[in-house]
């Protein structure tokens, strides 16, 4: 069987797919098994055994048309849409596949959870009920970003560089996307000097569009570490530190790869549906701080959590 995965974006749900996609390969052990994927994340998947990548950009109708043709011609016959929105569905309806796995109980999807999807549980729980009506068994809550040698010497270069000793640093992620500020928690300038104070090497992480605010926060204390590391090097560097604590947002899901003590701070949204795999039990919400927030917009609800409540949490896992 010729068997085709689509993921397309965002970070964390790329991130979180890792082990929906590895729970289809122990389906398919003797399958020929693609993934689709766009160019950012295909260097992601490229090293895994057993499957093959290709990318088309994600937006732009040349990347639609070709990404199509592309999909017909190869006669696929099982797809797994697990990004689930318009744009594949419409794939999904036009490849000419005739078993079709999708979060959607309507067409052009021939195996989808009897239920409707209303945002009810976590995205991951849900997907592995579109796994399951086809017949493929649960994937752990844990995603795959398994490190190769040359990511594991990068970040042990790192390490060295900064003198950062294994569980003596904690990672710090104070930034969001650039559409979602509101997911900013005000008050990680003040959590890492407490950190550093203690003892702990704070480390700031984030992409470009973090880089002002990782040099004011880190010129306060700790280690600017902005566009530092791939995807599968944060991972690695989070399997050395003593813990986690982040906003919303992509890095949160790649850390928690790691299984270290992650610390998610959540705005009103329902954090329910996105918190970090295996994390659940450590986030923090605004809602639980100030409950007139709850299904409100973020707005400077994130500030009612103070820097206390957080600091209570590492003190009670023994972590300062």
């Amino acid at each position: 069987m010729r068997v085709l995965i689509i993921k397309l974006g965002a970070l964390g749900d790329v991130v979180m797919a890792t082990a929906l996609v590895q729970a289809i390969q122990r389906a398919h052990p003797h399958d020929e098994l693609w993934l689709l994927t766009t160019p950012h994340y295909e260097p992601l998947f490229a090293p895994w055994p057993g499957l093959a990548t290709i990318a088309f950009p994600r937006t732009g109708w040349r990347g639609t048309v070709a990404r199509l043709r592309w999909v017909r011609a190869q006669r696929f016959e099982r797809v797994y849409d697990l990004q689930g929105n318009d744009r594949t569905g419409v794939l999904c309806a036009l490849s000419g596949i005739p078993e079709r796995v999708g979060n959607h109980a309507r067409y052009p999807y021939t195996h989808h959870p009897a239920e409707g999807w209303r945002g009810q549980c976590h995205i991951f729980e849900r997907m592995n009920a579109v796994l399951a009506s086809a017949g493929v068994p649960a994937a752990p809550p844990r995603p795959v970003l398994p490190a190769g040698e040359a990511d594991r010497a990068a970040v042990a270069e790192f390490m060295a560089a900064h003198g950062l000793a294994a569980r003596r640093f904690a990672l710090l992620h104070a930034g969001a996307s650039a559409l979602r500020q509101d997911k900013v928690w005000p008050h990680f300038g003040e959590l890492g000097t407490r950190l550093e104070k203690h003892g702990v090497r704070a480390v700031w992480l984030g992409a470009s569009g973090d880089r002002v605010r990782n040099a004011q926060l880190a010129a306060g204390g700790g280690i600017d570490a902005t566009e530092a590391f791939t995807i599968v090097q944060l991972a690695e560097i989070a399997r050395h530190a003593r813990c986690a604590v982040t906003n919303d947002s992509g890095p949160m899901h790649v850390i928690s790869a790691a299984e270290i003590p992650l610390f998610g701070l959540f705005g009103p949204s329902n954090w329910r549906r996105n918190h970090a795999l295996g994390q659940a039990h450590r986030v923090l919400a605004c809602v639980d701080y100030d409950p007139a927030f709850r299904g409100q917009p973020a707005g400077d609800c994130l500030g009612r959590i103070p820097v206390a409540a957080v600091w209570a949490r590492l003190e009670q896992e023994g972590l300062v």
